[in-house]
């Protein structure tokens, strides 16, 4: 007897097989194609990720996932959440406005960008203030159509819950959360209904928000909602979409009147299933079952995943479970079929997006009978799997002997930062209000073609090694002209941030067309942790002592940090992320003693991504901090009392790990917080942090060149809560993605700031 499970995907890549979505944005941009072009070419890019999900056989295909920027800017504009700087007048947000929200415009600055939840993908923040919503127009229904009518598949259009937008924006105190929804609740409706009477059957609404915890205000405030919805759509099909971690209390979303309810059984640590187990399930729900790791590029293990269903299968009738990934694939690269230079075991152990959708098809048939070739599909699983787990370099000891040394490694500097900061100062001589950057200059053409020729041995080492000097050089006499106080090499020889030390260590592999979006149109090729980690030779100092070597001023050794290098990367997954992290702190410590030794004194490891990775869970929390501060600390904290460390840090909400970040010990932390409007100041209003500081005083992901007298007032509203003498005066970020002109008017307005105000502080 055959059973059919029903499965679904809960969203697809965006950025197409070779980042075609990337290169139609850029194109636009720049004005090298019409609006209608590249409409066009959207639409175009769009059918191929439906027809690609309907080739894979799946049931529920999302619609409405697809953007040209971000979905949660599409729902803010959809119900005309635009601030009043951008002089919006209703009705439909043009491309251009909607574009000027994301990166910001010569007369408006971009809204606040900041990270989804635990991933590396950023998001704009609606501000919501006292704005009555509208439904400018119906972004859903005009996906279901398109799909409708180009591809002949009844999608199930998928939504930003009420809940989750709300949580996200900013602009009013969380006290007035239920007066702002009850404005938002009729615009949703609105929506809903216009779905209903266009004949969908069912529509995903994804409250992601709800796995961080719920107060009983917040239950309360899901019942007002979803009663409400349902009440007024009892046609439609509405399944509340969970993920990134156990949904708790289960019991108070089961009570919510939605047809289905969707579950991460993948990062939930186990708490959903013991809690379907623990409670059963209402007869009259479906359960969407995400048993595919939405957010992993690693083919699952058919036998754990058949165990699961059977568990699961135990307490929800197959006709009414729901196969699918436990998260959107926006996280993962589209396919696998595009890379033909990597070794047969590790490739067959490889699953993106359209494999793990073919896993899904798999489970299903296998799980509900009805595929003659699922059990040789299975045992090619199987194979594939022993053949990737057996290889020698997942298991060496001398990385593992290494690890089991390092609780007997000392756990603090040599002296407190009370102490040495006298000897750093001494010693550097620097001016009040130092000015720096972050550590990369603009990426050019030229920069990029020179890396690949190199590459494809067109260059020999010898003559890029002459380009990238002439580079340094030339970023150097710049940064001199510009008058900062401490200088970087500019990062010329590196591609990625994460892929260059990857390409370095021991334990890493790399994709040719493993692409991830991270922000708008900045796509990311994340490097794989595919065995252990271990340093093989130095891999910053050639380039860091050429740089030193043409100036008087001190010039930073620029490393990325093990939390950021574990977190951007796409880690195996026998081992815990704790435990790679040990080992990525090992190897740094060994680059950071390499650049110390070499007379780099002044060493810069970045840990952009230490907040994304915290849990979900406030309970959790705790735990991660501890090993991902002592992990900064294994790699920096044997260096000379007179070595001043730095770091740096992206959009994050710091406010919750201000102890966390001192206790990493750096001298120096630089903080990107520009898009923020200096929010983030408040955080050490109450917090008395002691270290030296710099908080951005411009937006570097943005083209606008921002004026002194703006940078001034940022400069100075930092020096309302912090003393002038931790100041340090930076850019948000590093300049990799800016052009020279706008970087360099950027530059010379802000060490023209730092002029300013330090004459009215001297």
């Amino acid at each position: 007897m055959t059973n059919k499970i029903t499965t679904s995907n809960l969203g697809y890549p965006r950025i197409g097989k070779n980042r075609e979505w990337k290169k139609a944005l850029e194109a636009y941009w720049s004005g090298k194609v019409s609006e209608q072009d590249f409409l066009a070419q959207m639409a175009g890019i769009q059918l191929q990720h439906l027809q690609s999900q309907q080739k894979a056989g799946i049931d529920l295909i999302p619609v409405n996932d697809f953007t040209y920027y971000d979905h949660v800017l599409d729902t803010a504009v959809m119900f005309g959440v635009v601030p009043q700087r951008y002089a919006y007048n209703g009705g439909a947000v043009p491309l251009d406005l909607y574009f000027a929200m994301a990166r910001g415009s010569a007369s408006a600055p971009a809204c606040e960008m900041t990270k989804w939840f635990n991933t590396n993908y950023h998001y704009i923040v609606p501000e919501i203030g006292s704005l009555t919503p509208q439904l400018t127009e119906n972004k859903p229904l005009a996906a279901y159509r398109f799909a409708k009518t180009q591809a002949g598949i009844e999608g199930k259009p998928v939504i930003v819950g009420l809940y989750t937008f709300l949580k996200l924006s900013k602009g009013f105190p969380a006290a007035e959360t239920g007066e702002v929804a009850a404005r938002f609740l009729p615009v949703y409706i609105q929506l809903l209904q216009e779905l209903e009477q266009e004949g969908v059957a069912w529509v995903q609404i994804d409250e992601p928000a709800v796995v961080t915890g719920l107060a009983p205000e917040d239950i309360e405030l899901l019942k007002t909602i979803y009663g409400a919805i349902s009440a007024a759509v009892p046609g439609l099909k509405l399944i509340l979409q969970t993920y990134f971690e156990a949904a708790e209390p289960l019991e108070a979303l089961l009570e919510l009147p939605v047809q289905a309810i969707g579950l991460d059984f993948v990062h939930d640590g186990g708490a959903n299933l013991e809690a379907v187990e623990r409670l059963g399930w209402p007869a009259d729900k479906w359960l969407g079952a995400g048993i595919i790791d939405g957010r992993s590029i690693w083919r699952a293990d058919p036998d754990a995943k058949l165990g699961l269903i059977q568990k699961l299968a135990a307490h929800v009738p197959l006709d009414r479970l729901i196969l699918q990934p436990s998260s959107s694939l926006l996280h993962v690269p589209v396919t696998v079929q595009s890379e033909s230079k990597l070794k047969p075991a590790v490739k067959q152990a490889l699953a993106f997006a359209d494999e793990k959708l073919a896993e899904l098809g798999l489970l299903a048939a296998a799980a509900g009978g009805g595929n003659g070739n699922a059990a040789a599909q299975l045992a090619e699983s199987r194979e594939a799997l022993a053949a990737f787990r057996a290889l020698p370099e997942r298991g060496r000891q001398d990385v593992a002997e290494q690890v089991r040394r390092l609780d007997a490694l000392p756990d603090s500097r040599s002296l407190p930062f009370a102490e040495r900061v006298k000897l750093q100062q001494a010693k550097w001589k620097l001016p009040l209000l130092p000015t720096t950057t972050i550590g990369s200059f603009p990426q050019t053409a030229e920069v990029r073609q020179a890396r690949l020729k190199w590459r494809k041995g067109v260059w020999n080492e010898e003559r890029y090694d002459a380009f990238v000097r002439r580079q340094i050089a030339e970023a150097i006499t710049l940064q001199e002209e510009l008058g900062l106080d401490v200088l970087v090499h500019g990062e010329f020889e590196r591609t990625d941030m994460v892929e260059f030390f990857g390409e370095k260590l021991a334990g890493y592999l790399f994709t040719q067309n493993g692409w991830v979006q991270s922000y708008g149109s900045r796509c990311v090729k994340p490097p794989v942790i595919y065995a252990d980690v271990a340093f093989i030779q130095p891999m910053t100092v050639k380039e860091s002592v050429y740089a030193q070597s043409l100036t008087r001023l001190p010039v930073k050794g620029m490393l990325t940090g093990p939390v950021t290098i574990l977190n951007w990367s796409f880690v195996r997954d026998d081992l815990s992320r704790e435990e790679v992290a040990k080992q990525i702190a090992l190897a740094l410590r060994h680059e950071v003693q390499a650049l110390e030794d070499a007379g780099i004194e002044m060493i810069q490891v970045d840990e952009p991504a230490i907040r994304e990775g915290l849990p979900l869970k406030a309970e959790d929390h705790e735990h991660y901090l501890n090993w991902a501060v002592r992990s900064f600390r294994v790699a920096t904290n044997h260096v000379k009392d007179t070595t001043q460390v730095h770091t740096h840090m992206c959009y994050s909400e710091f406010n919750d790990m201000i102890g966390a970040i001192s206790a990493m010990d750096a001298d120096v932390i630089s903080i990107e917080t520009s898009r923020s409007h200096g929010e983030l100041i408040a955080a050490f209003e109450n917090d008395d942090y002691d270290k030296g500081i710099g908080l951005g005083v411009y937006d570097i992901h943005s083209p606008r060149v921002p004026e002194v007298e703006e940078m001034t007032q940022n400069i100075e509203r930092a020096l309302r809560v912090l003393d002038a003498g931790q100041f340090w005066i930076n850019p948000d970020c590093g300049l990799k993605t800016r052009g020279w002109e706008e970087t360099e008017a950027a530059l010379r307005n802000m060490v023209l700031a730092a002029a300013n105000v330090r004459k009215n502080n001297a």
